[in-house]
């Protein structure tokens, strides 16, 4: 489990995050909500280490996060950007076995187990028809998918992903929820999403996490988080939701001209 208490995150003098306490488990998958510049990708980097709180604790199984080298943080935790660039163009499996890097020996060349990692991930991920082409003749949500497997190839026990739908058209976007949950019942990891669609948050995700100004709004399960109350609190409009016949979990009805 992830333990986040009284966390405070500034960029210079401007602080971004203000006591933030929040609890990731393990096996749920967890969206995180808010309107830009909430703080929601600043909380992502403070917990991969990357960025230095200014006060507040992270625990990662019970153990300080500044208690851990790199390497080990990384057999725990891995990253899913909104985009990739890379300085050359790979092909899909290369890219895939990327994720493989924290497993490295001393020799610095890999073993059998980290191919057969990489074959298990292309394969549960339907990506085989892809291992030998190049990154960049992918589809937006054909990159999204390779970026995932490589974080699965990595074997943590949480993903973390920023903004990973907010490219990508509407038939991709719940492809990649799809593949979410189906990692989530394979594999037990605990996977926490920064999203902009609420809909699809609500439709696919166990618990929801709203931000604004740097602070904790609430957080609960779509049935609790998906209220017009809460929502205008967190995006200054009124906002109403229906009951989605089809995922059961409340949607919001979006306005427009009569």
């Amino acid at each position: 489990m992830i333990e986040i208490e009284n966390l405070c995150c500034a960029y210079e003098d401007e602080l971004v995050l203000k006591d933030v306490d929040l609890t990731l488990p393990e096996n749920e998958f967890t969206i995180l909500a808010g309107p830009n510049g909430a703080g929601k990708s600043t909380l992502i980097y403070a917990l991969l280490g990357f960025l230095k709180p200014r006060k507040g604790k992270v625990r990662i199984f019970d153990k300080p996060l500044n208690s851990y080298k790199r390497i080990e943080l990384a057999h725990l935790v891995s990253f899913v950007p909104q985009e990739s660039v890379f300085q050359f163009d790979y092909p899909v499996r290369d890219i895939v076995l990327m994720g493989r890097y924290p497993y490295l020996g001393l020799t610095q060349s890999w073993m059998p187990k980290d191919y057969e990692a990489v074959d298990r991930v292309l394969e549960q991920l339907s990506l085989q028809a892809f291992a030998n082409r190049f990154y960049s003749q992918l589809s937006g949500g054909e990159k999204q998918r390779v970026l995932i497997a490589r974080a699965l190839a990595q074997d943590t026990r949480y993903i973390f992903l920023d903004e990973t739908l907010s490219q990508l058209d509407i038939n991709h976007q719940i492809d990649i929820m799809i593949l979410l949950r189906k990692i989530l019942a394979e594999n037990k990891k605990g996977i926490l999403l920064i999203s902009h669609n609420l809909n699809l948050g609500a439709n696919f995700a166990d618990r929801m996490v709203f931000l604004s100004k740097g602070r904790i709004l609430g957080s609960g399960t779509p049935e609790n988080m998906m209220q017009p109350d809460l929502l205008k609190e967190l995006f200054g409009i009124e906002l109403q939701t229906i009951h989605n016949p089809l995922s059961g979990k409340p949607n919001i009805l979006y306005p427009g001209i009569k």
